[in-house]
């Protein structure tokens, strides 16, 4: 990605452009009045810059990322996928800060207590297309619980759970033994298997992403970190429903 512009371009875009999150995110940053252009905070979703103008967020300047970052992290327990914690608890992006200077964020996101692998990034495009439900990109778990497993908790897991308001469906769920679960997902709604667990009554002991798509941890130890192959990001690409790949 070039470091300069020569064309206006939205705002969103450019925030993505530079790292800041993903196209969507951003549009929720400026909505929220968080980003200033020339100095005066701008909220409309249409606005455009041009080189020369200087944009913040949250009061910080950004520019054009010069090189684009794909990492992976096996995430510990302990630490929130957010580029901030208002609760001052441990972010996960700041493990990456002793090799990566660039602002890197997660695409998707693990609760604090659940570990496993997660991708950051600085590029708002590649991040848009794994996290758009539309992809169908697959996330594999393992889960340990405390107590034994119902016997139709798996069954029912694949044809679909109404719990309130939510519907939740895995791709598959096969158990291991009668403690632990491993589970398919392709979309991934806000601690999925935590809420079907619970309304089974089923307590979780250890909850653990294991494979992303193409990726798994392999003897990548919780709290290391790798920057993905152009195979590995080319490969992840492939399994996202209408994406492209020809910059890869």
């Amino acid at each position: 990605m070039p470091a300069d512009f020569s064309e206006p371009m939205r705002l969103q875009a450019y925030l993505a452009r530079c790292g800041v999150a993903s196209r969507r995110a951003s549009e929720a940053y400026i909505a929220a009045g968080r980003v200033s252009v020339n100095g005066s905070v701008v909220t409309q979703l249409g606005t455009k810059v041009s080189p020369g103008d200087v944009v913040r967020v949250d009061g910080d300047e950004i520019a054009l990322e010069t090189e684009k970052r794909y990492v992976l992290l096996n995430k510990p327990a302990g630490y929130v996928c957010s580029l901030a914690d208002e609760k001052g608890r441990p972010v996960a992006a700041d493990l990456l800060k002793s090799v990566y200077a660039e602002r890197l964020y997660n695409v998707g996101r693990l609760d604090m207590f659940s570990t496993g692998l997660i991708i950051f990034t600085n590029d708002g495009e590649f991040a848009a297309t794994l996290s758009h439900p539309s992809a169908e990109l697959e996330k594999e778990y393992v889960v340990r619980t405390s107590t034994s497993l119902p016997r139709t908790l798996a069954r029912d897991f694949e044809k679909g759970i109404r719990i309130g308001n939510t519907f939740y469906r895995c791709v598959s769920a096969q158990e291991i033994n009668s403690h632990a679960m491993r589970i398919v997902l392709i979309e991934g709604k806000n601690r999925e298997i935590r809420n079907v667990f619970a309304c089974y009554e089923v307590g979780i002991k250890y909850l653990k992403r294991v494979r992303i798509g193409n990726i798994v941890a392999d003897e990548l130890k919780e709290g290391a970190f790798r920057a993905l192959t152009q195979q590995e990001i080319r490969g992840l690409l492939a399994l996202c429903k209408s994406s492209p790949i020809e910059q890869f």
